[in-house]
């Protein structure tokens, strides 16, 4: 997890965030990223780094899933893990795997920093506990005629234009998405 919180650290530290909260939360998330590398897993129960990605078409709109636990509409995304070694490596990763769409395009630079509380268990099948995720979210652009799939973790995937977004939203979807749009144009 070294290269991945070495990683973390540069991205956050040089980006430009996108919003005033955006602001506030990327040096939220440096704050934490000073406890080292463990602040990367589950295991820092304070708090830990995610990543996750706003899959957006060639028309526009946007994929979102219904977090099968949760029961909210969000983009896709989660853990990282060992293996990754970017921040928006780990984002693609995890948006491959809960959409099933291969050839996703990766836009590498940030579109939004989310903190919020969750109930996430440490490993698989472990009991949920509070602790906090500092979500740094990415672009995905999805190929043409791309066909999702529908993952376990998800109850529904479904495509969505911006202006006829689903209910119940997870806090912080919406505020993904204008910046993810600009970056189309």
């Amino acid at each position: 997890m070294t290269d991945l919180y070495e990683n973390a650290v540069d991205v956050l530290s040089t980006w430009a965030a996108t919003s005033e909260a955006a602001e506030a939360n990327r040096k939220r998330t440096l704050d934490l990223l000073a406890d080292g590398p463990g602040a990367m897993t589950r295991a820092h129960r304070a708090g830990h780094v995610t990543a996750s990605a706003l899959i957006v078409d060639d028309s526009r709109r946007v994929l979102l899933c219904l977090h099968g636990r949760l029961g909210l509409w969000m983009q896709l995304g989660g853990h990282c893990e060992e293996g990754d070694p970017t921040l928006a490596a780990a984002a693609l990763r995890e948006a491959t795997e809960e959409s099933g769409i291969p050839g996703l395009v990766l836009d590498p630079v940030p579109i939004d920093i989310d903190i919020h509380e969750v109930r996430c268990g440490s490993q698989e099948g472990a009991p949920a506990t509070p602790s906090v995720h500092y979500d740094v979210r990415f672009l995905l652009r999805a190929p043409a005629g791309a066909v999702e799939r529908i993952s376990d973790e998800s109850s529904d995937l479904a495509w969505f234009h911006p202006d006829a977004l689903p209910s119940p939203l997870a806090d912080g979807t919406i505020q993904q998405i204008a910046p993810a749009l600009a970056r189309l144009t």
